[in-house]
């Protein structure tokens, strides 16, 4: 691992873990209570529904393409633009069950032909997600996750030592747990490109924390403070703290970027990845550590 300059840091980590763990702990049943209550806003890919894709040869508002199909009463799950601005092409998605889906493809097929008859409407292609297909999405979008978070136990368990794997994997848990109960509270819908920027989290996280990880065996190997555990971790936390914010406010700075000018296609994945940043960096200092004290009582 390259070496990271030691920043003039000497802040006392490990005695703000208890005030840590408790705000994480008072947050990831917030969300768990959250998805009990309120459920997940899921999307065509989860629950079933139509896709239509439409082209226009004059430029036509994204609201008026909403408000259209609304007047239908069908509930419009998502209409986003496709390719570049001038194309005119967007891409429709609404809810739908597997009784009326092609009913409802007629309706908005027909709701777009009649308003926009002067706009030189095109309907380009129309899918059915069928609701059973939608629930195989969501087995395998838990599978992914869960594979990823089995296979980091793994690697982190045989790279460094087993003490330090379940800090890494208790840490992805509560950062994806609070990012899904975000998406509850809010009401964002939460579809399978969702599941894409967890796992883009997950994989960000675990970087900080192995960074960190390695440093304390560093530390560890050394021996010059033999057997206090907590010395290390403050250590490696100040040691590689400039790095951690370097690489969190670079990583920031775009990921906000694209959230606010990078459209409605891919709003709801920054929103995720913008989240994923913030706690997974606090989840490096602050989640991942102090696990490893927990569990290190258990080594022998």
């Amino acid at each position: 691992m390259s070496e990271v300059k030691k920043a003039k840091f000497n802040i006392p980590f490990v005695s703000m873990f208890k005030g840590s763990v408790t705000l994480s702990i008072l947050l990831v049943a917030g969300s768990i209570g959250i998805l009990v209550q309120k459920g997940l806003n899921f999307g065509v890919d989860f629950r079933g529904g139509a896709e239509v894709q439409v082209k226009f040869t004059e430029t036509v508002p994204v609201a008026d393409i909403r408000s259209a199909i609304t007047k239908t009463n069908i509930n419009v799950s998502q209409v986003q633009g496709i390719g570049e601005p001038s194309d005119n092409e967007f891409l429709i998605k609404v809810a739908a069950t597997k009784d009326d889906i092609n009913e409802v493809t007629a309706v908005i097929t027909k709701a777009l032909t009649t308003d926009f008859a002067d706009k030189g409407v095109e309907i380009r292609k129309t899918d059915i997600v069928g609701p059973k297909a939608g629930e195989q999405l969501q087995v395998s979008g838990l599978y992914a996750m869960l594979i990823a978070l089995g296979s980091i136990l793994i690697y982190i368990g045989l790279r460094f030592d087993f003490k330090y794997a379940p800090g890494a994997v208790v840490a992805l848990f509560h950062d994806v747990l609070i990012i899904v109960g975000v998406f509850a509270l809010t009401g964002r819908e939460f579809g399978l490109q969702i599941v894409g920027a967890l796992l883009a989290v997950i994989g960000y996280s675990v970087n900080d924390t192995v960074v960190v990880y390695d440093r304390v065996r560093e530390h560890e190997e050394k021996g010059g403070i033999h057997g206090k555990l907590k010395k290390f971790i403050d250590l490696a936390l100040n040691e590689t703290l400039t790095r951690t914010i370097w690489t969190s406010a670079t990583t920031l700075f775009v990921a906000v970027a694209m959230f606010v000018y990078g459209g409605g296609i891919i709003h709801d994945f920054f929103f995720a990845i913008v989240l994923g940043v913030i706690i997974g960096t606090y989840s490096s200092l602050f989640v991942a550590a102090p696990t490893v004290l927990f569990f290190s009582k258990f080594q022998k």
